[in-house]
């Protein structure tokens, strides 16, 4: 067999999914926040200060910039770094990036988190690598490893000599007389640019929610992305958060990045809750770290061949014969679909057959991920919270070895706020 089904995958047989489209609508209704974004606002006064600042990299003082260029790039992550490697390839020299954060790497950059992983397939996510001869560590490889990565690719094509870090752009607009964008910042910076690559990303700043009491809270509190060390012991490389040891900790949200981080609060701190409205799914993380002989195997091309098996994976569906080089959470519905489809000897689907089929297969390995809580969690409550009511991709597809594990711990304990679609109060 070119793909096998996952282990524990349940028939369609076994599943009611009617009945769970029923469930599906009624657990989404009651989260649903009519005001949609507006639930988050952007750091103001003292939050401002706290998470428009970085911790990481000195200021260092310098003089306004008055000047005309070719190109302006507004932001220094993947994005900008990517703009600068083809700019430089071009012969182009007339360009600046232009960002917040006081190096390259975006939102690398600013999240240094206990447990902070590539949660997709390194050897995809990270470009270049055939160029610059680099080889992640691992499937998922660290945070620190992908941020000094996306630096050393900086250095590579000199993108550090014109860049202005700790820069905060105020305002852009179009100058008809000059027929050059001008660019203001708040360092008084008055640029002149006959083009702007817009890449500064969504994830810069922290966006909070609007909990009320979250200004006046006393305790100490700070953003995932701007996570304090100092408060809880270890760095960034050696997570021990050993300063927890007498403190009650609680985290607000459930998404991808709590995930990675749960583990670590829950090891390390005397008491540990956890704000959950809706659930993530959880799979397996079967982490491996790269193995050499492979990498003595792969043929000039590989990298391009590898993204182009995993979006057919996780977003379209694999050709006839084609083998998963995946294998995880993104690309498990048409992994199962391609084993099926050879059991039974490559039937001619139509768009809507193929389509009622990845539906059913949705459904399938939805409850596959359902039963494996029940088979981790021991607490019988908490684990039916922990299951997520949804399709596939309706919330970020995660990974974990250690998630669901660490809800059997004694001083961990979940928080279901659903029914009030969220934290009312601080």
């Amino acid at each position: 067999m070119i793909n096998t089904k996952s282990p524990g995958l349940p028939s369609a047989e076994e599943i009611d999914i009617p009945a769970l489209k029923e469930k599906y609508r009624q657990e989404r209704d009651r989260r649903i926040r009519k005001e949609g974004q507006e639930q988050y606002v952007r750091p103001v006064d003292d939050f401002a200060a706290a998470y428009e600042a970085d911790p990481y990299t000195p200021v260092i003082p310098r003089k306004a910039v008055c000047e005309e260029i070719d190109i302006a790039v507004l932001g220094g992550g993947w994005s900008g770094i990517a703009a600068g490697v083809h700019i430089r390839k071009s012969g182009l020299t007339s360009f600046r990036h232009i960002d917040h954060a006081g190096d390259f790497g975006g939102v690398w950059y600013w999240n240094r988190y206990p447990g902070l992983q590539c949660d997709n397939d390194a050897y995809c996510y990270l470009p270049l690598l055939e160029e610059t001869g680099f080889m992640p560590s691992k499937k998922f490889t660290d945070g620190h490893e992908i941020r000094e990565y996306a630096q050393s690719i900086a250095k590579k094509y000199e993108l550090y000599e014109n860049a202005l870090f700790h820069t905060m752009v105020e305002s852009l607009r179009w100058d008809e007389e000059l027929k050059r964008w001008r660019i203001a910042t708040r360092q008084g910076d008055d640029i002149r640019a006959r083009f702007v690559i817009m890449a500064n990303g969504l994830l810069n700043i922290p966006k909070l929610p609007g909990i009320p009491g979250i200004h006046g809270f006393k305790g100490h509190m700070f953003h995932t992305a701007r996570w304090d060390y100092d408060y809880t012991g270890g760095c960034e490389k050696r997570p021990v958060l050993d300063k927890l040891a007498d403190k009650r900790v609680a985290l607000v949200g459930t998404g991808a990045t709590a995930i990675q981080l749960v583990p670590y609060l829950g090891k390390y701190a005397k008491q540990f809750y956890v704000l959950q409205r809706t659930p993530s799914c959880v799979d397996s993380r079967r982490n491996s770290e790269t193995d050499p002989e492979w990498v003595k195997t792969l043929k000039p091309g590989w990298q391009a061949q590898r993204r182009d098996n995993f979006h057919r994976g996780a977003n379209e569906r694999f050709l006839r014969g084609e083998k998963d080089l995946i294998c995880d959470i993104w690309t498990e519905v048409n992994r199962n679909l391609s084993a099926e489809q050879e059991e039974q000897g490559w039937p001619e689907l139509t768009a809507q057959e193929f389509a009622a089929r990845f539906e059913e297969m949705d459904f399938r390995v939805m409850e596959r991920l359902r039963r494996r809580v029940d088979a981790i969690v021991e607490d019988k409550e908490t684990a039916e919270l922990l299951k997520p009511w949804y399709r596939y991709q309706c919330k970020r597809p995660t990974s974990n070895d250690e998630y669901y594990q660490t809800f059997n711990r004694r001083n961990v304990k979940l928080i279901d706020v659903s029914q009030t679609q969220g934290v009312q109060r601080m």
